[in-house]
């Protein structure tokens, strides 16, 4: 292939214009000269270090087992039991908000570099988690510290790398950016719910069940894998070209509250909302998994049948990454939450007749399509919504508050919820459609509020809301000619000079 060849623009992006609008940042990011693979890899390594963040928040649910078994009432009546299972979480909102501003404020590349080496080294950690003396309380405070360490690192990569994500895709073929940004992000997270289950499950075939000491800690080790695997990439990324055009040296605050407080207010809400109501979806597999398992089986089988209930997600989260291109994001989002909301009232409104054992067909596969669609809609698009709907000179900062507050809709979840199957009394088909009841009435008004409030996501939209938001800076007296990096300042300088 010719170096002509090579360095053409994507067909598709008529606005190319040479050396000169890559030196001012002027035109589509699409049209800077690079080649097929040099604009693809980074969505690789950006994206799909997401994986590893799947996998090491559902490795817990199979290791709080396992810790169960060992070590009864010494784990399980003690607050190591809740602290273990859901700490993550707490460092992933820090993580969240704390990468978010320095993925603005310095560096995208460097701020996904140091999430990725926390996830290497606190997953790394955690599988060795070890009490002075041999303590077993000791052992629980330990590796308490490390999920929530490792929290962090999971937290970073949703501003630093699904940001990078989205902006190295306005660099791909027109009517391809959205499909493979979901691709490398939620589909990648979705991936790593479900390997996590079938890794749990070879290893106890493997181990045993008189070796789940070892078994436990393997688990976690392995997490140390996906990460280490992309260190190689990330050291040799480069800041996606909008970054280097857009970055903020300093930020006039009051104006962007004034331009996109409310925009993203409704951006955080429908992500709190669809985390909130997914806590309730979860307490259904327990519900069939009583029908197929006996009492007595063996471990192993337990964590195949959760392999099977998390490959729910991901054909709605596949399928999904190509109805965001065809209809656009937003109608994406809007598709799958209200259908989901249509089946979860069906759910509840036939709940008595799938909650028996006769009946375990079809609710796995009634189920099934719940969830599915839920990664279709929300799942596929609330983050690239949050990732689009923003200046590239904000959107770490953005993109992590909404993805903070969707994390806050999920501890509010687990603990209202609770009481909402409370609600229904000792009638357990109430205790049942009461859940669904809630879930679905949400997932219908946050289908409603994304038609009403979210702006349409076209192809070109990180290029379009960059320039719009220059604009308004402009009008404002903000000089625009500070903005970009400072390797892009030299370079534009070099030129004029």
């Amino acid at each position: 292939m010719s170096e002509k060849e090579i360095r053409e623009p994507i067909a598709g992006d008529a606005d190319f214009n040479g050396d000169q609008d890559a030196v001012y940042g002027r035109g589509s990011i699409a049209a800077t000269q690079k080649s097929r693979w040099e604009r693809s890899w980074p969505v690789i390594a950006c994206g799909s270090g997401l994986f590893s963040d799947g996998f090491s928040q559902s490795i817990i649910g199979p290791v709080n087992t396992m810790l169960k078994i060992l070590y009864k009432d010494e784990y399980t009546k003690s607050s190591a039991q809740q602290n273990v299972s859901s700490i993550a979480f707490a460092g992933t909102v820090l993580g969240q908000l704390v990468f978010g501003y320095t993925s603005d404020h310095y560096s995208r590349k460097n701020s996904l570099l140091i999430s990725t080496i926390i996830l290497i080294v606190f997953a790394a950690l955690g599988a060795g988690s070890y009490g002075a003396g041999g303590s077993i309380q000791g052992l629980f405070a330990a590796l308490t510290a490390y999920r929530f360490l490792l929290g962090i690192g999971i937290g970073g990569e949703y501003p630093a790398g699904s940001v990078a994500c989205a902006e190295s895709t306005g660099e791909l073929k027109h009517g391809h950016r959205n499909r493979w940004f979901i691709l490398f992000t939620n589909f990648m997270i979705d991936s790593g719910f479900w390997v996590a289950s079938l890794v749990a499950m070879i290893v106890v075939l493997a181990t045993g069940e008189n070796h789940l000491r070892a078994a436990w800690r393997i688990c976690l080790g392995l997490a140390v894998i996906p990460p280490l695997s992309l260190l190689w990439l990330r050291i040799k990324l480069k800041e996606p070209e909008s970054y280097n055009r857009a970055k903020m040296s300093k930020y006039p605050w009051w104006l962007i509250v004034k331009f996109y407080g409310f925009r993203l207010a409704i951006v955080s809400l429908i992500w709190f909302l669809y985390d909130f109501s997914s806590y309730s979806f979860s307490i259904y597999s327990s519900s069939w998994l009583v029908y197929l398992l006996p009492e007595d089986a063996p471990l192993w089988k337990s964590f195949g049948w959760s392999t099977v209930i998390n490959l729910f997600y991901v054909p709605g989260a596949f399928l999904g990454a190509f109805v965001s291109d065809w209809i656009g994001p937003k109608y994406a989002l809007a598709l799958g939450v209200i259908l989901q909301g249509a089946v979860g009232f069906l759910m509840s409104g036939i709940y008595e007749h799938l909650d028996k054992a006769s009946a375990v067909g079809g609710f796995v596969v009634i189920y099934g399509i719940f969830l599915s669609l839920g990664e279709l809609g929300p799942g596929d698009n609330i983050g690239l919504i949050a990732s689009k709907t923003s200046a590239t000179s904000i959107r770490g900062q953005y993109y992590g508050i909404a993805a903070a507050i969707g994390k806050v809709g999920a501890f509010v979840g687990n603990y209202i919820f609770p009481d909402i199957i409370a609600a229904g009394g000792n009638d357990p088909v109430k205790q049942g459609q009461y859940p669904f009841f809630v879930s679905s009435a949400l997932c219908i008004f946050s289908g409603i509020i994304t038609l009403i409030f979210i702006p349409n996501i076209g192809q070109d939209t990180i290029d379009n809301e960059d320039a719009r938001f220059k604009e308004y800076l402009k009008q404002h007296g903000y000089d625009i000619d500070t903005l970009g990096t400072e390797e892009f300042k030299a370079r534009r300088n070099s030129v004029t000079a």
